[in-house]
C-alpha cells in the first residue's frame, strides 16, 4: 500500500493529506491510529476530492472515537450546516460560527474534533479558517506564560450569540441564559502535556478583574493567536474533508449570505479531556 504523505498548508496549522480515498479510510487498519496522530502533530488534516458520502463519513469518524449524535434522519452522525432553516431548525444560531470559537466551551468536557465535508459551497464567502491555539500558548513570553498560568476565565453561550445578535429579543436571551455559565483555565495543560490558550467568542470576562479590561485583555489576546500570518483560510470544494482538533485550534466560518446554497456535513467526535 503507499504510505500516506502529507503538505502543509501554512507555518503554525494544517497539512493536507496524500493516498487516501474513501475505501482505505474505511478499510486499512492502521489508518485512525495514523489520522489521529497526524491531527496531534497538525491540528488540521485535509483530504481533498474525497466525495464521501454519509454512511461512510459516519463509518469512518467511528472509527476515531465515539461520536455525538446531533443530527436527526436515517444518520443522526449527521449534522447539516447550512442558513437554511428548512433544512437546519437552528440555522439562526449558526451565524455565531462567524467569530472565532473552541466548540463545547459551555460544556464540562469540550469535544475532541470535527469532520467537516462540503456537499455544496458558497458562491463568496464561506471559506474556513483555523489558527493553532498550541501555537498561541508558544509565541507567550515567559513572563506571560507565568502570569497567565492561574487566570481562569468565564464562558457563557450568550457572550456567543452577542456577537451576531447585539439586541436579543427576552424570548432570544432567556434561552441564552439556559445554558450555565462555564469557567475555565485560560491555560489548558493537556494530558500531552502540550498547552495551549483556550479562547473562544464564548469568553465572557475574567474572574476576578473589571469586565471592561478584562474583555480588552482577551480580545487582544485572541488578535495575537488569530494575525493573518498564523491562520490556515480553507477554501471549500466540493468533496473536500476536513478534520480539525477542537481541544487545540480555533476555527470560525467566513461570512456568507443567508440564501447561499452552502451545506456542510459535520460528524463530532465527544471530547475525553477536560480543561484543566
Amino acid at each position: 500500500m503507499t504510505p500516506l504523505t502529507t503538505e502543509k498548508l501554512s507555518p503554525t496549522v494544517g497539512v493536507q493529506v496524500i493516498g487516501a480515498d474513501c475505501e482505505r479510510l474505511l478499510s486499512d487498519a492502521t489508518m485512525p491510529g495514523w489520522c489521529l496522530d497526524a491531527l496531534e502533530a497538525n491540528g488540521v488534516l485535509l483530504f481533498r476530492d474525497l466525495h464521501i458520502d454519509d454512511p461512510a463519513q459516519v463509518a469512518f469518524s467511528s472509527r476515531l472515537g465515539r461520536l455525538e449524535m446531533l443530527g436527526h434522519g436515517e444518520h443522526p452522525e449527521i449534522f447539516v450546516v447550512t442558513l437554511d432553516p428548512a433544512k437546519n431548525r437552528a440555522a439562526a444560531y449558526l451565524r455565531g460560527t462567524f467569530d472565532w470559537h473552541i466548540d463545547g466551551m459551555t460544556e464540562d468536557i469540550p469535544i475532541m474534533a470535527s469532520l467537516l465535508s462540503a456537499r455544496a459551497v458558497a458562491e463568496t464567502g464561506g471559506e474556513t479558517e483555523f489558527a493553532s491555539a498550541y501555537a498561541a500558548y508558544d509565541d507567550l513570553s515567559g513572563d506571560e506564560k507565568e502570569r497567565f498560568a492561574d487566570v481562569r476565565v468565564v464562558h457563557t453561550f450568550e457572550a456567543a450569540q452577542r456577537l451576531s445578535n447585539p439586541d436579543p429579543s427576552p424570548d432570544e436571551l432567556a434561552m441564552w441564559r439556559r445554558r450555565a455559565p462555564k469557567v475555565h483555565p485560560l491555560v489548558w495543560t493537556h494530558v500531552s502535556g502540550r498547552r495551549s490558550l483556550v479562547l473562544s467568542a464564548t469568553a465572557s470576562h475574567v474572574e476576578g478583574m473589571d469586565l471592561e479590561a478584562s474583555r480588552a485583555f482577551l480580545g487582544e489576546l485572541l488578535i495575537r493567536a488569530t494575525a493573518p500570518e498564523r491562520v490556515y483560510r480553507h477554501t471549500w470544494q466540493v468533496g473536500d474533508l476536513v478534520i480539525w482538533d477542537n481541544r487545540g485550534v480555533l476555527h470560525r466560518a467566513c461570512p456568507y449570505r443567508a440564501d447561499s446554497s452552502r451545506e456542510m456535513h459535520r460528524t463530532t467526535l465527544y471530547g475525553d479531556e477536560p480543561i484543566r
